[in-house]
């Protein structure tokens, strides 16, 4: 019998809800419910999943159990519910935060049959009292929200939800609905085989947001390009993701300081400042939240206008579902990822220390992450092919940043066939780095191990780099033509379609790859031509330096050195207060040298029509940052040797005369001539004092050849920091 004889679910759903119609699979997942049967639903952020479970919980009998990861999400959940409710006992949750007050109040409402829905943490489902009292009740049916921690290969693999299925089956036998917005088909089957529901009716929608626009941009002045970014976003909501707490309070200080209202969101941050600043970004009361990932997770705001990464998330599935919060009202949705190959190197040191099998999937979901990164393939099509759904790039209609700049392609049909030889040749056995090593002729170890290198086929690509073969894999992946094998952890394989293009080759355009730490054409965010300098002011600012140093009879870069010049050609500082914001000028530089500097770049601003970038608060104006340098300063005030400062520090010497120096290029006089008595004698030291007071430029390796070696390059540093902290400050 068809459960729309015993419920009218569109009444239920206008009573309960307000809502005239179901979205997608909703009506059908219900009824599965309903029906009894074990349910899996694989919907994404937005979809409206949760009412996958709560409509079914409000009009059966008996109180649903919920499983939910997060006491945030909890909370959150349970007041959506009594707000459409007469009664509050209408829906509770269980977990750490309450007092035994408030869980006899529960348990009360429980028993007397007033709640429907009760939410509980996995860890207080394993606590025996908790189990006990669960037996005592009437459960319609057991929810698993975010169902993607139970997998190991999921984003937030949660070992406690594996514990789950032998749980449930201790307190009663009832259907189970578990639900995800992200899963590969690796994970679900890992979901599905450990909660014992293999016969589970599957619903699987779309993972198309067709509303969302992706685009990565390399690493290179992140919180400069953040900030001008969100400027141009005023009054907008929006998210910016770290993956360190530390990371997150600077951030967020370093928005404040720019007059953005943002506020800072992690696991550190006690309890009721979380609620607090949880609150104040649902409320529009704080336009942005700068959180790890423990913020976010069934967030139900639906005009988050866009999700920025600060750094790049551990795997595809984690960026898909922290992107997948913007936009879920079908609006505006910029999804931003700032990129740099050295974040995945250090989330691979990370994995150091961990279970060898933990280790190996950690790396191939850090390899997902980074494919998708340095692709030119049309984003969208990449994400969609790794959750195993077709998607025909023409269709994302220019929402990415690949479909809208696309990159220079060429015909590449031998470099396909040459890897896919090379796949058939060793025997499908290989993950990609080793086929990449194979094509390049590379001897390494593991190679001459295997004897790979006497094959045929060895080297049959060594006119192209690692990276070129790497980009030639994931485009033939995405092609179809090869498969991973994801349970051998990313072994290479031949499709159908890989063996048929091996017998009758056929044309295949290569898209050129980015490569972000080298890209020439990588462009740093609303500055389209990457931040190249004025050249015509930075002409001028050098012949009013040579004017100043000749009537004040120092070198040029006394006055200011050649960064500072060229920050201000890109800045375009017109008050003094705005040219302590160039790199290298402090209050000091710019009180003795820049007034006519910044009357110049003021005439030149007016007479050129020029737009300025809007104005920061660099990073030296946060607290945070200045902890160590006036740690360092009142140290060398105590004299105490630059080596057991960086001892002390847990810093490198060389860490240490860096920041001397940007001390000293600041505008601030420091004496170290403590030190430098210690290292060289008074004549060696007249003798590059009076070097720099002549030389045109300070560069250091011009120095060196000067003396042709008779002093290292950390002496002729130190002597150049006291030269210009004489002579400049």
């Amino acid at each position: 019998m068809s459960v729309s004889v015993k419920f009218d679910l569109k009444a239920a759903l206008k009573k309960n809800f307000g809502f005239d119609q179901f979205k997608g699979d909703q009506e059908k997942i219900i009824e599965n419910v309903l029906n009894k049967k074990n349910t899996f639903v694989i919907m994404p952020t937005g979809g409206g999943k949760s009412l996958c479970y709560q409509l079914p919980a409000l009009i059966s009998e008996g109180t649903a159990i919920i499983v939910s990861p997060l006491i945030a999400l909890m909370k959150n959940q349970v007041d959506a519910i009594r707000h459409i409710s007469s009664d509050d006992a209408v829906a509770h949750f269980l977990n750490s935060s309450l007092n035994k007050g408030e869980i006899k109040k529960v348990k009360g409402d429980i028993l007397e049959g007033k709640t429907k829905l009760l939410y509980v943490a996995p860890e207080s489902l394993t606590k025996d009292e908790n189990i006990q009292f669960l037996k005592q009740i009437d459960i319609s049916f057991f929810a698993i929200d975010e169902a993607h921690c139970i997998s190991e290969w999921g984003h937030d693999f949660r070992p406690e939800y594996r514990r789950l299925r032998e749980i449930f089956e201790e307190i009663t036998n009832v259907p189970i609905i578990a639900l995800t917005a992200t899963a590969t088909p690796k994970v679900q089957h890992d979901i599905q085989k450990n909660l014992n529901m293999l016969d589970a009716t599957v619903f699987k929608s779309s993972f198309n947001r067709d509303n969302l626009f992706y685009r990565i941009y390399p690493k290179k002045e992140v919180e400069k390009q953040i900030i001008k970014y969100i400027r141009s976003k005023e009054g907008k909501s929006g998210i910016v993701y770290c993956l360190s707490r530390k990371k997150v309070e600077e951030l967020a200080e370093l928005l404040q300081v720019n007059g953005i209202n943002a506020l800072p969101y992690h696991a550190g941050l006690d309890a009721a400042t979380r609620a607090k600043h949880q609150d104040m970004f649902l409320m529009e009361e704080a336009d942005v939240i700068v959180a790890t990932i423990a913020f976010g997770m069934g967030i139900d705001k639906p005009d988050v206008r866009f999700v920025i990464h600060h750094d790049i998330p551990k795997s595809l599935e984690s960026y898909y579902q922290e992107t997948g919060r913007a936009g879920r009202d079908g609006g505006e949705g910029e999804c931003i990822a700032f990129y740099s190959y050295k974040d995945i190197e250090k989330l691979e040191k990370f994995l150091q220390g961990k279970p060898i099998s933990e280790q190996e999937i950690g790396r191939q979901l850090l390899h997902e992450m980074a494919s998708y990164a340095e692709t030119s393939v049309c984003r969208r099509k990449m994400i969609l092919h790794y959750f195993g759904e077709e998607f025909e790039e023409k269709d994302c209609n220019d929402m990415c940043d690949n479909c809208k700049y696309p990159k220079e392609k060429f015909e590449g049909k031998d470099y396909v066939l040459k890897l896919l030889k090379a796949i058939e040749t060793l025997k499908e056995t290989q993950r990609a780095k080793h086929y990449c090593l194979f094509l390049a002729g590379k001897k390494t170890s593991e190679i001459l191990a295997y004897k790979h290198d006497r094959l045929e086929g060895f080297g049959s690509g060594s006119d192209k780099d690692m990276n070129f073969w790497n980009a030639v894999i994931r485009q033939a992946l995405v092609a179809g033509l090869i498969t991973k094998n994801i349970e051998s952890y990313g072994v290479l394989r031949l499709s159908e379609k890989g063996k048929e293009f091996l017998k009758n080759p056929t044309s295949f355009y290569l898209l050129k790859e980015h490569n972000f730490d080298v890209d020439d054409e990588a462009v740093v965010m609303n500055n389209k031509d990457g931040g190249v300098i004025d050249d015509v002011l930075y002409q001028q600012l050098l012949d009013l330096r040579k004017r100043i140093s000749k009537e004040k009879n120092i070198p040029p870069f006394v006055v200011f050195q050649e960064p500072s010049l060229k920050d201000m050609c890109f800045q375009y500082p017109i008050t003094l207060e705005e040219l302590t914001n160039i790199q290298g000028v402090g209050t000091g530089k710019a009180t003795r040298y820049g007034a006519p500097f910044v009357e110049l770049i003021k005439q030149y601003v007016e007479e050129n029509n020029i737009e300025r970038p809007q104005d920061f608060v660099v990073m030296k104006s946060v607290v945070n940052k200045s902890g160590l340098k006036i740690q360092l300063i009142q140290n060398i005030d105590r004299k105490l040797p630059l080596e057991d400062i960086a001892k002390h520090q847990g810093r490198t010497l060389e860490e240490i005369i860096e920041d001397i120096e940007k001390i000293v290029a600041s505008g601030m006089r420091i004496n170290i001539d403590y030190y430098i008595n210690e290292i060289l004698d008074e004549e060696c030291q007249e003798e590059i004092y009076e070097y720099f007071l002549e030389s045109e430029t300070d560069d250091l390796q011009e120095a060196y050849d000067e003396f042709e070696g008779d002093y290292t390059e950390e002496e002729l540093r130190i002597m150049r920091i006291k030269f210009m902290s004489e002579m400049a400050n």
